[in-house]
């Protein structure tokens, strides 16, 4: 049974725009996920990227059509301006981790859930009470977002070593079989590369 790991974080727009085509894609040939929120922040000037707001004004113009077009394309909602981002996607981060750890729950819907509320409902993330609600709504105990929260810590920077590690240079990315795939729109490829046509 093939290992997908997904390397991701809660408050990107291109994550959000994946929507559960990574969950479809794994169900459709028996893979399993495993989901590794990280510091995407952190990878960048590591490998030779730069964070959204360094990047030349052109770049951002050409981001926002993107994620426009993209989103209509996929028949998604989506605020190109949310109200709040960027925010601090570690808490929401750590709660992934919790959740993946106790089990039990939705844990596909509650990563896409947190995405849902940045860039489609307009709600902060990093907040204790969306945190809360979002892991209540999936099927885990709210308390999960102060419990293990050292655990989450450390399991957060260690995705961050481990992707690197693993060539990993933005999000979302997906590495499977030693293949690499960067980005939703390469889901694609994901899929038929376990179909063994690429």
């Amino acid at each position: 049974m093939p290992q997908i790991d997904y390397y991701f974080t809660p408050v990107s727009p291109w994550c959000y725009l994946a929507g559960d085509r990574l969950e479809r894609i794994a169900a459709k040939h028996g893979a399993t996920i495993r989901y590794l929120p990280f510091d995407t922040p952190g990878i960048f000037p590591r490998t030779g990227g730069k964070v959204l707001a360094e990047r030349h004004e052109s770049r951002k113009a050409y981001r926002l059509q993107d994620l426009r077009r993209t989103a209509a394309k996929l028949g998604m909602k989506i605020d190109l301006q949310p109200p709040f981002f960027p925010t601090n996607p570690a808490p929401a981060s750590y709660a992934i981790i919790a959740a993946q750890n106790a089990g039990g729950g939705d844990l596909p819907g509650l990563v896409q859930g947190f995405m849902r509320a940045c860039w489609a409902e307009g709600k902060n993330i990093a907040e204790d009470e969306v945190i809360r609600d979002q892991l209540s709504r999936h099927g885990f105990d709210p308390a999960l977002a102060d419990k293990g929260l050292f655990t989450g810590a450390e399991t957060y920077a260690r995705n961050l070593e481990d992707a690197v590690a693993a060539g990993v240079f933005g999000a979302p990315f997906y590495i499977v079989e030693g293949e690499r795939f960067w980005g939703q729109d390469r889901l694609e490829d994901l899929d038929l590369h376990l179909s063994g046509q690429l």
